[in-house]
């Protein structure tokens, strides 16, 4: 993995979300805290295209989030803060090929892929369920399943244990701690940050701290005054 932001910043009117910023990414693991409006969920989003920069350029993998974003998108997969919001199909088996539909698959090309997944994140006995009687951790892992059913090589998760009960948390973090894929977690949940091998801390769109978990989570605890 190799994102690259090259002086890039993002306004809102007259409220600067990003303020211009260089850097390389490479982690397999790395997290993004920071307090609500703090520039974070901004940062995240570029990475994938949702928010194009105001100034400057952010590339994956040589690819422009502007110029390639076909191809980015292909590249980046995102898991939503809710996941239930991007659960298309009312069965989960259903949910999980639907991402692989206009690839030129036959039929018995999508129902491997989808078996494949299934098996991979231990979520076989769900497939026939519907999406709506699933609870919070069974829809992270499905909607993580579904995204990473497409093959991209890098993933953005925005709080993906929020509002988890200890042991579906515990479920999702061992998925993550599992995951073929680069990781990138947007996160409040900062004991599940502290094996990551990078952390972001972002505060009023600037990025205030860069490195090892227990020091850029230190520098968190001092911004929030706790």
């Amino acid at each position: 993995m190799d994102i690259c932001f090259t002086n890039v910043s993002v306004t809102y009117g007259n409220r600067v979300a990003l303020h211009p910023l260089t850097l390389t990414l490479r982690e397999s693991r790395i997290g993004i805290i920071g307090l609500n409006g703090s520039g974070k969920t901004t940062f995240a989003r570029l990475i994938n295209g949702l928010v194009k920069p105001g100034t400057g350029t952010v590339s994956v993998n040589g690819l422009d989030t502007v110029t390639d974003a076909k191809a980015v998108l292909s590249t980046v997969g995102y898991i939503f803060q809710n996941p239930q919001n991007q659960i298309i199909m009312p069965i989960v088996r259903d949910d999980i090929a639907f991402g692989l539909k206009n690839r030129g698959l036959s039929g018995t090309e999508m129902t491997a892929q989808t078996d494949a997944v299934l098996a991979r994140f231990g979520i076989d006995h769900l497939a026939g369920r519907r999406a709506h009687e699933l609870s919070g951790g069974e829809t992270q892992l499905v909607a993580i399943a579904s995204v990473t059913v497409t093959g991209p090589s890098v993933l953005i998760l925005d709080e993906p244990t929020n509002q988890l009960d200890l042991r579906n948390r515990q479920r999702v973090a061992k998925t993550l701690d599992a995951l073929r894929e680069h990781a990138i977690v947007v996160s409040h949940d900062l004991p599940l940050l502290e094996t990551f091998e990078r952390v972001l801390l972002f505060h009023e769109g600037r990025l205030l701290a860069d490195g090892a978990p227990d020091a850029v989570i230190a520098a968190y605890h001092e911004v929030a005054g706790c």
